[in-house]
C-alpha cells in the first residue's frame, strides 16, 4: 500500500505545480478583483446610466446575493462533477459576463449581469480550493500552496481601486469589466492544459430545497433593506418582502433539520465558536463592505477626487490586507484565534469611529489614520477566524464550515452595502448619513469584538 506524502518527504514546487497555482490564483484574483475594482466607479456608472443611490447598491448587490447563496451548492457540484469541470464553466461564465457588462445599455441589464457574475463567481471559489488540494497532497506543499493562494485576497483588494480609477479617468467605467476578459482567458487556458480532473463523487445529492430557499431568503431581506426607504416600511411591497424573507428563512431552516443530506447541518451551531464564528464574519463584512462603499462616494462627491486619487486614498486600507495576513498568521499559530480576532474587530471599530466626524474641507490625516487602523483591523480579524471555525469542527466537516464561513460573509458584505446605502440615500445630506452609518458600524465591531473574547476558543459541543 502506497503511504501518503508527509511533510518530511516535501520537494520544492516544480515548474508545472507553480504553472496550476498561478491558472488557479488568477481566477481567484479576478473575482476578488471584481468586488473592489466597482466600487471606485460608481459615480461614473450613475452618471452614465441613472438609478440613483437604490441604483447603486443593487450594482454591488446583484454580484453578493447570488456569491453568497450558490457557494455552498457550487461546492457540492464541484464533488459531483468534478472541480475542474466545474471551475472552467465558471470561468467562461465570468469571462462572457464581463464581456457583456461593458456593452450594458441600462442600468439594470448591468444588474441583471452582475448577478451572472455572481454565479461564476461562486462556482470558481470552491471548486478552486478543491484542485489545489488535490494538485498538492503533501501538506507542507499544499500549506504554502494555500498560502500563496489567499495572498491574491490582499493582492486584488489593494490593486482594484487604484487600477479601477485609472481606467475609469482614462477609459471610462466600461474598461473596468473588460479588464477581466483576458484574466480570465488566460486562466482558463492555463486549467485546460495542466489542472487535472478531481475523482467525481455522483452519488452525492444536491440540497435543492435547501438552495431555493436560502437564496430566496438572501434575496428578500437584501430587498427589504434596500428598498424600505424607497417604498415605505409600512407599505403593501415591504410587508410582503418581510413575510416572504421570514417564510423563506424558516423554510430554509426546516430544510436544513430534516433533510437527509442538508447543505449545512445545523448541528454545527452548537459549537460556540462556529456559532460566534459566522457571526463574527458577517460583522467583519459588514463593516469592510459598507466603508468601501461609502467612502469611494464620499472621496468623489463631497472631497472632489478623481476616481484614480479616490482609489490612492483607499490604499492606507488595502495595502495592510495585502501584508499582515503573513504575520497574523503566525501569531494565531502561537497564541491562538481568540485575543488576535479580539484586537482585530478593536482595531476596526477605532478606526471607524475616527472617520465618524468628516468635514468636506477637513485634513486628510484623520481619514488616513482611520483608513490605517481599519485595514490592520481586518488583517488581523479574517486569519484568526477562518482558523478558529476550521479548528473547531470535524475534519470530515471543514468542507462545508468552510463554505458556510465565506456565505456568511458574503451575507455580510450584501447587508452592509443595503444598510449604508439605505442610510445614505434618506439622509437630509451625505455626510449627515455618512455619520450615522459610521457610528452604527463602530458599535455592530464592538459588539463583534465582545462575542470573539466570549466565545472564540471555547469548548466543543
Amino acid at each position: 500500500m502506497e503511504k501518503e506524502p508527509t511533510i518530511a518527504s516535501a520537494k520544492p514546487l516544480n515548474s508545472s505545480n507553480n504553472a496550476v497555482l498561478l491558472g488557479l490564483s488568477l481566477g481567484y484574483f479576478m473575482v476578488l478583483l471584481d468586488t473592489t475594482v466597482v466600487s471606485v466607479a460608481l459615480p461614473a456608472i450613475r452618471a452614465d446610466l441613472g438609478g440613483g443611490m437604490d441604483g447603486l447598491k443593487w450594482v454591488v448587490n446583484a454580484y453578493t446575493i447570488v456569491f453568497a447563496g450558490l457557494l455552498l451548492t457550487m461546492g457540492s457540484l464541484a464533488d459531483r462533477l468534478g472541480a475542474k469541470r466545474v471551475y472552467s464553466y465558471g470561468l467562461a461564465l465570468f469571462l462572457v459576463a464581463s464581456a457583456l457588462s461593458a456593452a450594458a445599455s441600462s442600468l439594470w441589464m448591468l444588474i441583471g449581469l452582475r448577478a451572472l457574475l455572481g454565479v461564476g463567481g461562486a462556482a470558481l471559489m470552491p471548486a478552486s480550493l478543491s484542485l489545489l488540494a488535490h494538485a498538492y497532497p503533501v501538506p507542507a506543499e499544499r500549506a504554502r500552496a494555500l498560502g500563496v493562494w489567499a495572498a491574491v485576497t490582499g493582492l486584488a483588494m489593494a490593486a482594484g481601486p487604484v487600477v479601477g480609477g485609472i481606467l475609469v479617468d482614462s477609459l471610462g467605467w466600461r474598461s473596468i469589466f473588460l479588464l477581466q476578459v483576458p484574466i480570465a482567458a488566460v486562466s482558463l487556458l492555463m486549467t485546460a492544459r495542466l489542472v487535472r480532473e478531481t475523482e467525481r463523487k455522483p452519488q452525492r445529492s444536491l440540497d435543492l430545497p435547501g438552495q431555493i430557499s436560502i437564496i430566496v431568503a438572501i434575496a428578500a431581506w437584501s430587498f427589504v433593506l434596500m428598498e424600505g426607504e424607497s417604498y415605505g416600511w409600512d407599505s403593501p411591497v415591504m410587508l410582503t418582502g418581510f413575510g416572504l424573507a421570514l417564510l423563506s428563512t424558516a423554510l430554509f431552516l426546516a430544510f436544513e433539520r430534516k433533510g437527509s443530506t442538508p447543505m449545512l447541518p445545523l448541528g454545527l451551531f452548537r459549537i460556540p465558536t462556529v456559532s460566534a464564528g459566522m457571526a463574527a464574519g458577517m460583522a467583519i463584512n459588514v463593516g469592510l463592505s459598507g466603508i468601501l462603499f461609502m467612502l469611494p462616494l464620499y472621496f468623489q462627491q463631497i472631497r472632489g477626487f478623481s476616481a484614480h486619487l479616490s482609489g490612492l486614498a483607499l490604499l492606507p486600507l488595502t495595502i495592510p490586507l495585502a501584508v499582515n495576513p503573513i504575520f497574523t498568521g503566525r501569531i494565531t499559530g502561537r497564541i491562538g484565534a481568540r485575543l488576535p480576532m479580539t484586537f482585530g474587530f478593536c482595531l476596526t471599530a477605532a478606526g471607524t469611529l475616527l472617520q465618524a466626524w468628516p468635514e468636506a474641507n477637513a485634513g486628510f490625516v484623520m481619514t488616513l489614520v482611520g483608513l490605517v487602523l481599519v485595514g490592520f483591523g481586518v488583517s488581523f480579524t479574517i486569519p484568526p477566524l477562518m482558523t478558529a471555525v476550521l479548528s473547531a469542527v470535524p475534519r470530515e466537516l471543514s468542507g462545508t464550515a468552510s463554505g458556510a464561513l465565506n456565505s456568511s460573509r458574503q451575507l455580510g458584505a450584501t447587508f452592509g452595502v443595503a444598510v449604508v446605502g439605505s442610510v445614505l440615500g434618506s439622509s437630509g445630506s451625505f455626510l449627515a448619513g455618512m455619520q450615522v452609518s459610521l457610528l452604527f458600524l463602530a458599535a455592530l465591531l464592538l459588539g463583534a469584538a465582545i462575542l470573539s473574547f466570549a466565545c472564540i476558543g471555547r469548548s466543543k459541543a
